[in-house]
């Protein structure tokens, strides 16, 4: 939008009409001769001569408002334009309706990003001068820039009412009518710009960023085909593609695109990085891996880029590399529990389970990753004989998901062997309620029944088992022991027999299967028993006697 001049308001004066003071006639006459010479300078292409003979005259004291219309006209031509809205100011304070201070303001703070200035200017240039237009159009605009798209909508309507198809204002009423939300609206609107003019890319676009937001992707295919004819290498035609295809999960033809986006756009952070997702997702690792880099290259602050490395590195078993992007990351956002979980996971194939540890327990409580970072957490500390703090870690992860059997079950594990049977019972239990095929929770309870001589329980668990299909030969011995103590000798022969089956040379199978048929009166076939027993454990003979 060109700044636009227009002559200065006359002043106001005390004297009768048709008499003018003299000191105002001489001021005239010098503002006069200095505007000739200006524009003689300007026609001649000598812009800051022109600007700082003006200057000077101001300066001076000459109030001419043609002067200051001047000079800021200049400026702007020289895109001074911090000096022209300066200048443009002091004119709007000099004489506040003046017809064109106001507009020509706004048009410098537009240039200088200070939308919401302008918008303050171009409304009194409205209220200057309701015959000026282009200002209820700069209006539109500049609310749109300041984040006001609501209030945009009003003077925009006003000026589409008085020209019904212009381009720049039907566009500007579609970006608001986008910005607050209301999209029917905004593509009917933006389908006018294009009834107007067919090739307008920036119409294109906003429908497929519109139709993206909005996850209609047969309309997003129709907008990028048009854009794509009428411009085969549009980045925007190209990246709505690319998003389509996330959105489809096709990584492989995501990738292509992202390929064709950097290769047109290399200097761009974002380009690279996604290229890398796409990679990444697609299975290609070693070409994420290279496209990640990049985007470090162009971004070393991007915290998410090395994080992403670090994955696609874990993946490809470069454990040092891994462990070096996810410190990177960390660097940049302490707190990144995506990085904190990784790299504890690194650490502990490295061995170095002590920093694991201390990772494991840092990860903060609002993060998805914060019950997994518990369970490794008790898991370590279980392996290095922490009982009772393995156990506070598996039951933190039961207080946000109960229904996780294999937290519930080494939480048993932990409390058994920290000494607490009975909490380790009602979690062995648990687990038999959410699994109830869990072979685990049930040696595990038949080993706390065992231990309380709840011979009963302890044996339909050892049942349970055998059921379940577990066959080992010391599940089958444990039986027999039970059956044996119970005083059901021909049970605990049955049982040591199977355990025999699986393991022949299970010598305190055989010392008990001999003193089992012995309690019935078999005493050949317990001494066959017994003599297998002490052949295959000869230290077995030192208790024979105390039997």
């Amino acid at each position: 939008m060109a700044v636009l001049t227009s002559p200065e308001v006359e002043h106001s004066s005390p004297l009768p009409p048709g008499v003018t003071p003299i000191d105002r006639l001489k001021a005239e006459k010098r503002g006069n001769k200095t505007l000739s010479k200006a524009v003689s300078l300007h026609l001649e292409g000598k812009r800051e001569p022109a600007a700082r003979l003006i200057s000077k005259a101001i300066e001076s004291g000459e109030q001419d408002p043609a002067l200051y219309t001047a000079l800021g006209q200049i400026q702007y031509e020289l895109h001074d334009f911090e000096s022209a809205a300066a200048t443009y100011a002091e004119l709007a304070e000099l004489i506040p309706a003046h017809r064109t201070a106001h507009f020509n303001l706004a048009v410098c703070q537009g240039s200088l990003n200070r939308w919401k200035a302008a918008a303050d200017s171009y409304l009194r240039a409205v209220e200057a001068d309701g015959t000026r237009t282009e200002a209820l159009l700069g209006l539109g605009i500049a609310r749109i820039y300041a984040g006001s798209p609501a209030q945009a909508l009003d003077p925009l309507d006003k000026y589409l009412v008085l020209f019904p198809d212009h381009e720049q204002a039907m566009f500007a009423k579609a970006v608001a009518l986008q910005q607050t939300g209301r999209h029917a609206e905004a593509a009917e609107n933006y389908r006018k710009v294009l009834a107007a003019n067919p090739r307008s890319e920036e119409a294109l676009s906003n429908l497929i960023a519109m139709f993206l937001e909005r996850r209609d992707y047969d309309s997003v295919a129709r907008y990028t085909a048009m854009l794509a004819e009428l411009q085969p290498d549009s980045l925007v035609a190209l990246e709505s593609a690319a998003a389509m295809a996330f959105a489809h999960q096709d990584f492989v033809t995501a990738a292509a695109n992202c390929q064709a986006i950097s290769e047109s756009a290399p200097d761009r952070f974002e380009n690279w990085f996604n290229l890398g997702v796409a990679y990444q997702k697609s299975g290609h690792l070693e070409q994420a891996a290279k496209a990640y880099e990049q985007a470090t290259t162009l971004n070393p602050q991007a915290a998410q880029a090395f994080c992403n490395l670090g994955v696609v590195r874990q993946e490809l078993s470069d454990l040092p590399g891994a462990r070096a992007c996810y410190e990177k990351a960390l660097a940049l956002e302490p707190h990144q529990p995506v990085a904190i979980w990784n790299l504890a996971l690194v650490l502990e194939q490295l061995n170095e389970r002590p920093k694991a540890l201390k990772l494991y327990a840092s990860v903060p409580a609002n993060a998805p990753e914060w019950c997994d970072a518990r369970f490794r957490l008790g898991y370590l500390q279980l392996l290095d004989n922490e009982y009772a703090a393995a156990a506070t870690a598996f039951r933190a992860c039961l207080s946000k998901r109960p229904e996780w059997p294999e937290a519930s079950l080494n939480a048993a594990i932990a409390l058994a062997r920290a000494g607490d049977p009975e909490a380790a019972r009602r979690h062995f239990e648990d687990t038999l309620a959410m699994r109830p095929d869990s072979t685990d929770a049930l040696r595990g309870l038949a080993a706390l029944t065992l231990e309380v001589e709840d011979y009963d329980q302890a044996l339909e668990f050892h049942r349970r088992l055998i059921e379940l299909g577990e066959h080992g030969a010391e599940v089958h011995y444990n039986a027999g022991l039970i059956c044996q103590r119970q005083g059901r000798a021909r049970e605990a022969i049955e049982f040591y027999k199977q355990a025999l089956r699986e393991e022949p040379q299970f010598a305190e199978a055989l010392l008990n299967l001999g003193h089992a048929c012995m309690s019935l009166g078999q005493e050949d076939e317990a001494h066959s028993w017994w003599r297998k027993a002490i052949r295959e454990k000869p230290e077995l003979a030192q208790t024979y006697f105390e039997h």
